[in-house]
């Protein structure tokens, strides 16, 4: 499910990418690329669109990454590496108490 999700995440992303940069700050965009003389969107129509769904985008992506950290297998993993890395702590010897050159 991990997989998935961050499937979604990275297309979301993407769409988010293209959301942002098809806006323009000055109110031209995407509007002032595709004027006629009778539009059917109109231009605030269409700024109202990309910025709805430049917030959409934002507000999933951040809850896919919350659902994607639900889903981490975060001890599956984990407990096989600790516990052969305290096996290996437990049986270490004292550096201080080897010999040396003797």
């Amino acid at each position: 499910m991990y997989y998935v999700i961050s499937v979604f995440i990275l297309v979301m992303s993407i769409l988010l990418i293209f959301a942002v940069l098809v806006q323009n700050s000055k109110g031209g965009g995407l509007a002032a690329n595709f004027a006629s003389p009778n539009p059917t969107m109109g231009v605030r129509r269409t700024a109202d669109f990309l910025e709805k769904s430049t917030w959409t985008l934002a507000i999933a992506i951040l809850a896919l990454s919350l659902a994607a950290t639900m889903f981490m297998h975060s001890g599956v993993g984990a407990s096989d590496e600790d516990s052969a890395i305290k096996g290996q702590i437990e049986n270490a010897q004292d550096p201080g108490a080897v010999p040396f050159g003797e």
